[in-house]
């Protein structure tokens, strides 16, 4: 028998359910957070990294780089010297910002 995902709503399985994909995309301990920090325009590596305690530099990288492949940012490099590197939300990114901010909403209704 194969596990369903809102089995009688949907009828989609585990691997096509809709809650599992997006949450393989911007699930995790920091995608979240770095994604709203892009959105308040906080959008350079380095401020990134200092602004969000815990992260490593090469895990901030990581994250970043899962982001930009999904579509949920870009990154956009300036020809100067020293090399600046900026990341935006994509029109895709910014559907989240509301859906974040629901989500904060709610888990303050519980947090004890």
């Amino acid at each position: 028998m194969k596990q369903q995902c809102f089995e009688d709503i949907c009828g989609c399985t585990v691997e096509s359910c809709p809650i599992t994909y997006s949450m393989k995309m911007i699930g995790g301990k920091w995608r979240p957070i770095i994604i709203m920090r892009i959105a308040q325009n906080i959008n350079r590596f380095g401020v990134l990294h200092r602004g969000i305690d815990g992260i490593s530099k090469n895990m901030l990288t990581r994250e970043l780089r899962d982001l930009e492949k999904n579509d949920i940012i870009s990154r956009k490099i300036y020809a100067e010297i020293p090399p600046r590197v900026e990341y935006s939300l994509t029109k895709k990114g910014k559907t989240l910002v509301p859906v974040f901010d629901m989500l904060n909403d709610w888990a303050l209704d519980y947090i004890k």
